[in-house]
């Protein structure tokens, strides 16, 4: 069961800025991939739901940040139905991110107090989304949608709303103050932030490096 109420979860997004996202098939990885974006300064994870078995890979991935970095909440993304997302409710989510709006998973998350953040692309999903107690709605794919724009436009009646793009967020100051800027609450960002080396293994120094460099640029620029 999740370690951290909706709340929480929406508090710590807002406070860190940055949620990084990842999928690995192998475990190692993953947890050396959690570990460099956790000494960065991330609390947030969002580990994404592709590949066969992922569910298994997620469940020791939860035990072993649990275990090994306290304050790390562990999430899981690309979820796209309710009895997906009870399955990972068990082995331990602490928020479930979705790429599509969907009210069955809602009704799961809510009944445990665990943050859900749907995927919308208009305000009228927004909207529902939020009468189905979303803290946080996540845009995707962010610059396909509107980019910058369409949040500002969003913020502008909306002020309650809590916006996290993802898809096209880059770890770079021009990038991030675009998104901060206009209102975003958060952004997640993968394949940007995972460095690799020459080799093709990845780089972890570089990744905690960005990591805290894009928390940093998060502060600064956030309304």
């Amino acid at each position: 069961m999740a370690q951290y109420s909706r709340i929480e979860v929406a508090l710590k997004a807002k406070e860190v800025g940055i949620v990084p996202v990842f999928y690995h098939v192998d475990l190692e990885i993953a947890k050396q991939i959690v570990k460099a974006c956790y000494d960065g300064g991330a609390r947030l994870f969002e580990f994404v739901n592709r590949g066969d078995f992922a569910h298994e890979i997620f469940g020791d991935l939860v035990k072993y940040a649990n275990k090994e970095l306290p304050g790390m909440m562990l999430g899981i993304g690309s979820v796209v139905d309710g009895a997906s997302t009870a399955l990972y409710l068990q082995l331990g989510a602490n928020f479930v991110v979705s790429p599509i709006l969907n009210a069955e998973m809602a009704k799961v998350c809510n009944r445990r107090k665990v943050s859900w953040m749907p995927g919308c692309g208009s305000l009228s999903e927004i909207n529902y989304a939020e009468e189905l107690g979303a803290e946080i709605v996540k845009i995707f794919p962010a610059t396909q949608v509107g980019g910058p724009n369409f949040i500002s436009a969003i913020k502008g009646p909306f002020k309650f709303t809590n916006i996290m793009p993802t898809g096209g967020v880059k770890p770079t100051e021009e990038n991030l103050k675009e998104w901060f800027s206009a209102g975003a609450y958060c952004v997640g960002m993968g394949s940007q932030l995972m460095k690799k080396k020459e080799n093709g293994d990845f780089d972890l120094d570089a990744i905690s490096n960005l990591m805290s460099e894009s928390i940093a640029i998060a502060k600064k620029y956030r309304k």
